[in-house]
């Protein structure tokens, strides 16, 4: 069950958010990992802008833009449905295949992250992470059905009121990172952050059979706001408790 003691924390929150405020408002455009890769190329093409290098200076401070515009993180309104099982990515639903795990019948929803894709991802129920496993592996292009098998990635196993599911974050032929910030024991509400790939990637959830899927093939979706499928909570009290949990999104 979720713990109400949940409900105080907010599920929009970014990663290693702290209370000074000019790094809030930094935080408030894009992830930390942006100005990392965003301002050198800013900074050495202002010099060579000074210098009348124009070719290089163009080429610098097109570097910075597209890393900014890449790293950028916008909030999201989650459905206000309890029952919505939220997409983890940005992106286009490539693949809908019924596929067991561990055992238990449910459906496989791939989403391909285009590079010009929102690349910060989101858990898509309220639960507990119980497992957090990297898996090194190759980096094959991330519309391949094999990508979701062989190539490197995080799976994230998600405890929620209603049973478990999984879902992944899949490095790509130019992704070649995959980034958690979250770890096996934590809570998380329903559109919460918990890490991103970089450069384009691909991201798959699993979900047990009961779970009604809502997307078809093609589908455009938005992590955090776009309902993947329906999954109905098993009883009034549990819904309470995740409503509870959620609470923390308007606070």
């Amino acid at each position: 069950m979720v713990s109400r003691r949940v409900a105080a924390r907010q599920a929009v929150r970014r990663p290693n958010e702290r209370s000074f405020a000019p790094l809030c408002y930094l935080q408030s455009f894009m992830v930390k990992e942006g100005y990392y890769f965003g301002l050198p190329p800013l900074f050495f093409g202002g010099i060579t802008l000074a210098l009348h290098w124009w070719f290089i200076a163009g080429v610098l401070i097109a570097l910075a833009l597209f890393c900014f515009s890449f790293f950028r993180d916008p909030d999201r309104d989650i459905p206000a449905d309890h029952d919505a099982v939220v997409s983890p990515a940005d992106g286009r639903v490539v693949v809908i295949t019924e596929e067991e795990n561990a055992g238990r019948s449910g459906t496989r929803i791939s989403i391909f992250l285009a590079i010009w894709n929102v690349h910060v991802n989101r858990t898509p129920l309220t639960g507990t992470i119980t497992d957090v496993k990297y898996l090194p592996g190759k980096f094959l292009a991330a519309w391949d059905s094999k990508a979701s098998t062989q190539n490197e990635q995080n799976v994230f196993t998600l405890a929620t009121p209603s049973g478990d599911i999984e879902f992944k974050q899949i490095a790509g032929l130019i992704a070649r990172r995959v980034v958690s910030w979250r770890k096996a024991g934590e809570s998380v509400v329903r559109g919460e952050r918990i890490g991103l790939v970089r450069f384009g990637s691909r991201v798959d959830i699993w979900l047990p059979r009961e779970a009604q899927v809502t997307v078809k093939v093609g589908d455009t979706v938005h992590g955090g706001s776009s309902t993947l499928a329906r999954w109905s909570m098993q009883s009034s009290n549990v819904s309470s408790d995740v409503a509870l949990a959620e609470a923390g999104q308007s606070a």
